[in-house]
């Protein structure tokens, strides 16, 4: 075999390593009722922070983060989108052509739940028919803190009197004189069955303790169809060669031909583009 062949041989090898090495841009989307954490979740991803008194999100923020997988290297672009109703008419915008999409709610908010189901609607009908979808339960950190103040309180209630075991079965108080139980607004198990009826992913994550905020962003990486994703640039590139191709082509039948009747037809016209 000559030297050519095996260079020609190698260079789709080549090419593909280099393919694989590149980082898989991806867009993904943030939606949500306002105040369910949608910019805590995303800071807490691109930079691991959290700020307790963040301001609203205008319009959207822009923030892209890297994800590596086994096998590649996911970039995500990152529309962080206003919640509030008066900029939902601009989601459209945000969500065309995204690969992801991550839908947001408060676990401890049930009116924040019924709207993330708008919005995976709204995206199975009008989004990228092969968009990955995650619901994700935020704030998992109040419920946290508040089964911590029952485990407290139950254990106190062992030296109690019997009597006070009625108590336990309708919600242990805590010291503030709230119940416990009223933390939590949507169940996981419902949460989670609707998630598997619609075919999404599902996570509970708390911005403000990281829980569960990387694990998102990884399985929504993996679930990326990266193959259809180099099917496709590989197939907008060679459309877009074959188009060059055919104009430089043009161009070159016509290089040597003259036409003798230009100057007859504008013989004032002179030859610079002004």
């Amino acid at each position: 075999m000559s030297n050519a062949q095996s260079q020609n041989n190698g260079a789709p090898a080549a090419a593909a390593a280099s393919t694989q090495q590149k980082p898989f841009q991806t867009k993904l989307v943030l939606l949500g009722e306002a105040a369910v954490g949608k910019s805590s979740v995303v800071l807490r991803f691109v930079s691991n922070e959290f700020q307790e008194n963040k301001e609203p999100t205008i319009g959207a923020a822009f923030l892209t983060q890297k994800c590596r997988l086994d096998s590649a290297v996911i970039k995500f672009e990152i529309w962080d989108t206003a919640g509030q109703e008066r900029f939902h008419s601009l989601a459209p915008m945000y969500y065309r052509n995204a690969q992801a999409s991550a839908v947001i709610y408060d676990i401890t908010k049930a009116s924040s739940f019924e709207k993330a189901k708008s919005w995976v609607k709204e995206l199975q009908r009008q989004a990228n028919p092969n968009i990955v979808i995650a619901l994700v339960g935020n704030k998992l950190d109040l419920v946290a803190e508040t089964g911590s103040g029952k485990a407290a309180s139950t254990k106190t209630d062992e030296d109690d009197e019997e009597a006070d075991d009625d108590d336990d079965e309708n919600g242990t108080v805590t010291a503030e004189g709230q119940s416990t139980n009223s933390a939590r607004a949507v169940p996981k198990d419902e949460a989670k069955a609707y998630a598997d009826e619609a075919g999404l992913l599902f996570f509970e994550t708390s911005a403000k303790t990281g829980e569960g905020v990387v694990e998102l962003f990884t399985e929504v990486a993996k679930k990326i169809p990266i193959d259809q994703i180099v099917a496709n640039q590989q197939r907008n590139a060679a459309a877009n060669g074959n188009g060059q191709g055919a104009g430089a082509s043009r161009t070159g039948v016509n290089a040597g031909r003259v036409d003798i009747g230009a100057n007859q037809n504008n013989p004032t016209r002179d030859a610079c583009n002004c």
